[in-house]
């Protein structure tokens, strides 16, 4: 993935966390020879966020391209999510080719229940980590962890953690250079330990 440029697809739906798409995107932005970004949803069209903001998307889980890495943010809109069968099976089946599937907040609780964390390890939002921990068929999940990247999965906590974890994912991929040179483009103070976590402790977790 070092020598090319790597298609970043993220997935919308309505009731998704801005933070959760944007921070991270903000992020691979900045490296635009190293990452392309595209936004997909169940349908074409006005998707609206949490907060009220809509994003339109001209790309479907039909229609768009094979994507190299995918994000599912988090958001009140997952807890409709893990119920939709349709949502989750197209998900899956787009995904199939994904060099790495990575969420951020509750995105995990959608990849959890897809069946895209069986086999692996992972973490969520912690003010919400009771909730999501309850999908998927053979997850381990983390309850105290920044992020967690076990393979071809990377799973983020709450909301901001999703930079974090997305800063990891450039170093992992095209160095600790490039992160940093991002990191300080947008001014920001990075975690680099995926085991700093004092929000586990303060919702009981640990």
């Amino acid at each position: 993935m070092d020598s090319m440029t790597s298609n970043v697809a993220v997935v919308l739906f309505d009731g998704f966390e801005v933070l959760d798409v944007f921070g991270p995107v903000e992020l691979f932005s900045r490296l635009p020879d190293s990452f392309t970004l595209s936004y997909v949803a169940a349908q074409p069209g006005p998707v609206r966020s949490a907060q009220g903001i809509e994003v339109i998307v001209t790309e479907s889980f039909d229609t768009a391209s094979n994507p190299d890495i995918v994000m599912v943010p988090g958001g009140m809109g997952t807890r409709q999510l893990v119920d939709d069968r349709a949502f989750l099976d197209r998900l899956v089946n787009w995904s199939a080719g994904a060099e790495l599937i990575t969420s951020v907040c509750t995105g995990s609780a959608v990849l959890a229940a897809a069946g895209l964390l069986d086999g692996y390890r992972a973490t969520s939002n912690k003010k919400a980590f009771t909730w999501a921990s309850e999908y998927g068929e053979d997850v381990t999940w983390i309850p105290q962890a920044r992020w967690v990247e076990d393979r071809d999965r990377w799973t983020s906590s709450g909301v901001a953690a999703g930079m974090d974890m997305t800063a990891a994912l450039i170093t992992h991929l095209y160095g600790a250079e490039a992160a940093a040179t991002v990191a300080r483009e947008i001014e920001l103070d990075i975690h680099t330990d995926p085991d700093w976590d004092p929000f586990a402790a303060h919702h009981g977790l640990v």
